[in-house]
């Protein structure tokens, strides 16, 4: 058996959540393989709307086991918040979910730290969601960490100290403090006691042995391929591997276990925070999009900058991905647009090209206007019910993309899912 991954195209916010949670189904292990409580996986269903930060989103389905992976950065509190609101929705977590023992986990000091370097950043700031995410990932690649297997270990208590005075000393440098310090400090170990709770794992193995077993497996990814460390818009990204390469460092499976990669995107664009953003529109149509489609972070609220569809864009993260079918999420959303538009080439220093240049500031888009399909999408169950118009646009899409589109969302809720 393969592991197939499922991951975002753009800059996060593509509706992997829902998606995830419709294929779950076909499933016996959800396993998220990167990011931290910095993503919002947004769930509708049975007319209530679930946003989850950590905890996979096959959670809902009762046969699947869902893994929280070692290239996941786990903040105890927000996870056991997250946990806790599940159960109030007598969802059974501690039945259907485990910890990786090598995830990193997130100390009551690193979002101070996030705080303190995204102030001295000043008008540079990359725009955190200042949930300590990229100061953990740093202690993880200084190998100055604390994981979530050091949780019953003897030395516990004096690695946490000896990293939290590390830090301390930091902040005093930037001259920053947190006067509620000690309160969180004393929710974060009660949390930790509560993670204790649930079963710490040897993920790898775990899914190496379920592939061996015949089980199938979905690597769930967080944020987008354009805010990956290596490959997005630098500094303006998140601090893990978003692509398809992370799932594979991220949950302990080889290149070759790769099967099915699953691209989704928005028919439109978005991002959050400061960086390059092409195709963004800062005018009426950008706040139309914005009220349309609600694009307001689910972790955060912060309102989404808003643009048209960059193709060159999706044809470098489909390039990065190895993507063998793409979903398209958010059509609706443009539902009441007369006319819209595609960015189909960049202009860089006067030539006109469809490739990223370094520094994606330099690009000027070139735009091709696209016919709309004023109708309304949400009560539609079937492909063949789909407007012409739009149906034109999976096609322009496909051929331009040269891969084909295998589900279309119309609306939130998980019923509001077309298959080609």
């Amino acid at each position: 058996m393969k592991v197939d991954v499922l991951l975002g195209l753009q800059w996060g916010d593509e509706g992997k959540g829902k998606i995830v949670d419709v294929i779950t189904p076909q499933y016996d292990i959800i396993a998220r393989f990167q990011g931290g409580p910095n993503a919002g996986h947004s769930l509708e269903f049975d007319g209530k709307k679930v946003v989850l930060n950590t905890i996979p989103s096959g959670i809902f389905h009762g046969s699947v086991q869902n893994i929280i992976g070692n290239g996941v950065v786990i903040d105890p509190v927000i996870l056991k918040r997250e946990i806790k609101n599940l159960e109030n929705m007598d969802v059974p977590v501690h039945e259907r979910l485990v910890i990786s023992r090598k995830a990193h986990l997130i100390m009551p000091t690193h979002p101070i730290l996030d705080a303190a370097y995204e102030k001295a950043k000043g008008a540079e700031k990359i725009g955190s969601t200042l949930k300590g995410i990229g100061p953990t990932y740093t202690d993880k690649i200084g190998r100055s960490g604390l994981r979530v297997g050091d949780l019953v270990s003897k030395n516990f208590r004096t690695t946490y100290d000896t990293i939290k005075k590390r830090h301390l000393e930091t902040l005093a440098v930037y001259g920053y403090e947190d006067p509620a310090f000690a309160e969180k400090e004393n929710a974060w170990f009660e949390a930790v006691d509560f993670l204790k709770t649930f079963p710490f794992v040897d993920s790898e193995t775990l899914i190496n042995d379920a592939l061996k077993a015949g089980k199938k497996v979905l690597a769930e990814g967080a944020q987008g391929t354009m805010l990956d460390i290596d490959f997005g818009s630098y500094p303006f990204v998140t601090s893990s591997n978003t692509v398809t390469a992370g799932a594979c460092t991220g949950l302990g499976i080889a290149p070759n276990r790769i099967g099915e990669v699953y691209g989704i995107f928005k028919a439109y664009c978005t991002r959050v925070g400061g960086g390059p953003f092409p195709t963004e529109l800062d005018n009426e149509t950008g706040e139309r999009l914005r009220q349309e489609g609600r694009e307001f972070g689910a972790t955060t609220g912060r309102p989404r900058r808003c643009g048209w569809i960059d193709l060159p864009a999706l044809k470098y993260a489909i390039l990065l991905n190895g993507v063998t079918q793409l979903i398209m999420t958010k059509s609706d959303v443009l539902s009441s647009f007369g006319e819209i538009f595609a960015c189909t080439h960049y202009e860089v220093d006067g030539q006109k090209t469809d490739q990223l240049p370094f520094d994606l500031n330099e690009a000027k888009p070139v735009f091709k206007a696209v016919p709309g399909w004023n109708i309304d999408l949400t009560q539609i169950k079937d492909m063949n019910q789909l407007p012409s118009q739009l149906m034109d646009y999976i096609y322009w899409l496909e051929k331009e993309l040269e891969v084909p589109i295998r589900i279309v969302s119309v609306g939130p809720d998980r019923n509001q899912t077309l298959y080609r």
